[in-house]
């Protein structure tokens, strides 16, 4: 199911097409020439002097590790993403490795090799599903998670089905129409609150 993004101008066609369906074809893997291509992606986003921060834990269903993902995730969450072929955690180290200092912003850059990650997968046909509902307590302890790296997101990667495959309230949501806040709220100039003129 296509949601294309209202968008008020023209954008890149991945960018328009992106959204975060929850309904997955479970019965499809995805190819593992694909899945490396999206980490390929995730490799090469820029980063805070170039730390490359990020580090991803990657389960296929029928594994041990998507199984421990999955059973890392919310209540919520793991009544969808059952369908997922590929389940993954997004980590970030919070020191610079050159001189140990902490790296405020690794957060920002682990986000930007996500996202990546994610225009990625819409060129390949594929989807993404970014959740911040799981447990990292538990994702450290089952995967051995060093103090120095802080899980950040799970991830459902996998290809999209249609959203009679999901209990009735979430299908309700899938097809939903997608919103967003105009850019006058967003983007500002001369001071906070004020909107920027572009033209």
């Amino acid at each position: 199911m296509d949601k294309p993004a209202l968008t008020e101008l023209n954008l890149h066609p991945v960018l328009k097409k992106r959204w975060s369906p929850r309904s997955f074809q479970a019965g499809r893997p995805v190819e593992p020439e694909k899945l490396e291509r999206l980490f390929e992606a995730a490799r090469w986003a820029p980063s805070s002097f170039n730390e490359q921060p990020w580090r991803f834990i990657v389960g296929r269903k029928g594994d041990e590790t998507w199984d421990r993902i999955h059973a890392s995730l919310a209540e919520f969450n793991r009544k969808w993403a059952h369908l997922a072929p590929v389940l993954v955690v997004s980590l970030g180290k919070k020191t610079y490795t050159k001189n140990g200092r902490d790296n405020k912003v690794f957060p920002y850059d682990v986000g930007a090799s996500v996202a990546h990650m994610t225009f990625q997968a819409y060129s390949e046909g594929l989807v993404m599903h970014q959740m911040g509902g799981f447990d990292k307590d538990r994702v450290r302890e089952a995967f051995g998670v060093p103090d120095d790296y802080e899980p950040k997101t799970a991830i459902a990667i996998g290809y999209q089905d249609e959203p009679e495959r999901l209990i009735p309230e979430m299908e309700e949501s899938e097809r939903a129409p997608r919103s967003r806040k105009v850019l006058e709220e967003l983007v500002f100039s001369k001071s906070f609150g004020n909107p920027v003129v572009f033209r």
